[in-house]
């Protein structure tokens, strides 16, 4: 069992790092957390969007992966990069904060909070890069049953962190106001990236090192 728990934390934490960085769907998360307007509803069609991404991403590249040891490579590479890019936006951030503007009309029905959502969560090509390409990519590298135990651990962060932001919203409206507030959480988000960043080149290293 203990065995098990190492890949559920891996994804937990891995999803985590990615989906708190803060974009088009967590601004829109937390904008209408903020005004209490279908949040619970905005939140469970994310969590649950995240989740069919990511166990579709592990379940397609993971098997890709397993039988093709260069494509592990490429996605470690990939992944690699593609962090170290994240947590230099990051950074820049955290240089140059800038308080989140939570203004603009609230969503009229359940059919337009959910057609809203999908629509700025598919519409964002980072959603495919974080969940269907690098956790599928890192997932892929785990064997049954563990795979789907990182996968479960990543859709867990997904859950609690988007209901956390949207039911937490009006409590943190204060602090989301102050740019110290997104200094701090924008440089915990860079050392994250970085941190798994190296973790990918690392293990690019000792395929190339064992010659696939």
């Amino acid at each position: 069992m203990y065995e098990l728990l190492l890949p559920l934390m891996k994804g937990f934490v891995t999803s985590g790092s990615l989906i708190i960085a803060i974009g088009a769907q967590n601004t829109f998360v937390l904008s209408h957390g903020l005004r209490q307007g279908f949040n619970g509803l905005i939140a469970m069609t994310c969590s649950l969007l995240d989740t069919l991404l990511i166990f579709a991403g592990i379940a397609g590249m993971g098997a890709l992966i397993t039988n093709a040891p260069y494509m592990m490579l490429a996605a470690a590479l990939f992944g690699g990069v593609f962090l170290t890019v994240y947590g230099l936006r990051a950074l820049r951030s955290a240089i140059n904060p800038k308080p989140l503007n939570t203004e603009g009309s609230s969503l009229k029905s359940r059919t337009s909070a959910i057609l809203t959502t999908l629509a700025i969560s598919l519409l964002n090509p980072h959603v495919y890069l974080d969940t269907v390409v690098l956790i599928g990519s890192i997932g892929g590298q785990y064997a049954l049953p563990e795979r789907w135990w990182f996968a479960g651990g990543a859709a867990l962060a997904s859950f609690i962190w988007f209901f956390s932001l949207s039911w937490g919203a009006k409590k943190l409206a204060p602090l989301f106001k102050k740019p110290v507030t997104w200094r701090v959480l924008d440089t915990l988000i860079c050392l994250m990236m970085w941190s798994i960043a190296i973790s990918l080149f690392l293990l690019a290293y000792r395929l190339v090192s064992a010659g696939f």
